[in-house]
């Protein structure tokens, strides 16, 4: 197969997004009193309500409309005061009762909208002709012209269908689309919007015994845990805006900083408390009617979401150019073989055989229910991100990372309290590289990992007063970690602090020179790659206890 970046030169991938996230933080789950839990032993948790059994009547849980308020807010979605639960019919193991309880046409929360900044050699997966104005009318096309269940379920259910939330869900003004933004550095920001988010329960846990990479096929057994039927879950389809695996990426990314700082979900991928499926179908740039669309399924890690869609955009490509056809189907990605495999027919609106919940009553939210939710956001990652920048001056690449998690951007925040420029940017190295990196080898987080912002503080100011090296900070961490001391005083008993007073370090430069005096010609003839050896004997000289960059600049300016 050709190369994504190869592919995409000729083909437009129009890929959209469906993001499951369940909301772990609730203690109940989303109908009944069960406890919301994925720690229990198998079906310890279950009950007539999440099992369907005849006669047992579902209860909302408020808490989890609350949860899908706010993340509607956070993501500038529309809140919908009035809708109502539909039953999803469909016969697998893992929904005992046979039908699903979700939302119709009509979802709490309505057209909302992301903004990516997409940079590195991530911005380079959108090639150039994928900018200005030909890009309006391409995404005016494709969300006309999308084929999903949400429209679907607009053309077929009388929800709705006078205006509201509906109104112009067949198609899109192209004057008022935001487009995509090129930025001198090859950067680019990008507009997503939201489609909607909707509220739902989960189904069961299967576990397939024997199975290849705990698939189905292959596989000796099946093991149902209905622990998990019926845990509160959101679903956020985005509109077919994405044209990289790279913005899917970050796409999903962004939304898991998002909801981690509002506390309704842990977001873990790894546990599948939130997973992905993609849609994608392939063009040629500069049509405007859509391709047939193949959705990847459980997508449960931000690399597989990737490596998927790149895969099956490759896979299209190679397909259409040898005049073959694209079917509407499910697919499975296995990252093992890198590579999707078919596991059935997509279904339409028609299969669920969608109808209003008779067992429970439409919903209109208040306008004081709204504000309650709307005055419970936090501060959210972007915000919080550029008053990072702006007030401690640190990189904006580390200030997204830090205010993406709101352990780590409480402990920046205490670690950095009073500093700015230098000293802010060396603690959120510190928390960026150092801290991250001890935290994968022992358990539990940031709050008890046992070590305390005062002590990062501490070894920052170190660092930005060259009192050490990043090198010697890598060791100090460690040594702080494992006996719980200030930096400071492992420096100091250990002979580790620096000289950086240029009258002592001159002397051991002259001598240097006048030793490796081959070396000192070769820089002067303009070999810049010796004067590391030449810093590196500068520092065996004074026993590791010199700076560095001071070492530099001393035999710059003796050699020059």
């Amino acid at each position: 197969m050709k190369e994504l970046s190869e592919v995409l030169k000729d083909w437009e991938a129009v890929i959209g997004l469906e993001i499951h996230t369940e909301l772990t933080t609730l203690e109940t789950k989303m109908f009944c009193n069960c406890k919301n839990t994925h720690d229990a032993k198998p079906n310890a948790n279950v009950c007539p309500v999440c099992l369907g059994l005849p006669g047992a009547l579902p209860v909302p849980n408020k808490r989890a409309i609350e949860s899908i308020v706010k993340a509607g807010l956070a993501t500038n979605c529309e809140i919908q005061k009035h809708s109502m639960f539909y039953r999803k019919h469909y016969f697998y193991p893992d929904m005992a009762k046979n039908f699903q309880t979700t939302q119709g046409p009509v979802a709490f929360c309505m057209h909302g909208h992301l903004d990516l900044e997409v940079t590195g050699r991530g911005a380079a997966e959108r090639p150039e002709c994928a900018f200005g104005a030909a890009e309006a009318q391409s995404l005016a096309s494709a969300s006309a012209n999308a084929v999903g269940l949400s429209t679907a379920m607009a053309t077929q259910m009388r929800e709705g269908s006078h205006g509201g939330a509906l109104a112009g869900m067949s198609g899109y003004n192209t004057a008022n689309l935001a487009l995509p933004e090129r930025h001198e550095d090859g950067s680019y920001t990008v507009p997503i919007r939201i489609l909607r988010i909707h509220m739902e329960e989960d189904a069961a846990k299967m576990v397939h015994v024997g199975g290849e990479e705990g698939r189905i096929a292959a596989a000796s057994e099946s093991l149902i845990d209905y622990n998990r039927c019926g845990t509160p879950l959101i679903e956020l389809v985005t509109e077919p805006d994405l044209r990289t695996p790279e913005e899917a990426r970050l796409f999903m990314e962004k939304l898991r900083r998002i909801f981690l700082t509002l506390g309704i979900s842990d977001c873990s991928m790894e546990h599948g408390s939130m997973r992905c499926d993609g849609n994608v179908s392939l063009r040629r740039r500069g049509e405007t009617k859509l391709g047939t669309k193949t959705e990847l399924k459980n997508l449960n890690s931000f690399k597989a979401l990737h490596d998927g869609l790149a895969y099956e955009i490759c896979r299209q490509a190679e397909v259409l150019e040898e005049g073959g056809i694209i079917y509407q189907e499910t697919r499975h990605w296995e990252p093992g073989r890198k590579r999707t495999v078919v596991m059935r027919v997509k279904e339409t609106a028609d299969d669920y055989r969608l109808f209003p919940d008779p067992d429970l009553a439409p919903f209109d939210l208040s306008d004081e229910f709204i504000a309650h939710c709307a005055a419970e956001i936090p501060e959210l990652p972007d915000a919080k991100r550029d008053r990072y920048e702006t007030a401690f001056g640190i990189k904006r690449a580390d200030a997204e990372q830090i205010a993406g998690d709101p352990e780590t951007a409480a402990f920046f925040e205490a670690s950095a309290e009073g500093l700015s420029g230098k000293p802010a940017q060396a603690v959120a190295n510190l928390i960026v590289n150092e801290l991250a990196a001890y935290l994968k080898g022992v358990e539990g987080g940031i709050t008890d990992c046992g070590i305390a912002p005062a002590q990062v503080a501490s070894l920052a100011k170190l660092l930005a007063e060259d009192a050490i090296s990043s090198n010697q900070a890598h060791e100090v961490f460690g040594l702080m970690a494992e006996s719980g001391e200030d930096p400071e005083k492992i420096v100091d008993e250990r002979g580790m602090r620096q000289v950086s007073d240029a009258g002592a370090l001159q002397p051991i430069v002259d001598e240097v020179l006048e030793r490796c005096a081959d070396q000192a010609q070769q820089y002067r003839d303009g070999n810049q790659k010796v004067l590391g050896f030449l810093v590196g004997q500068c520092m065996k000289a004074s026993r590791g206890q010199g700076n560095p960059k001071l070492f530099n600049e001393l035999l710059r300016a003796s050699l020059s």
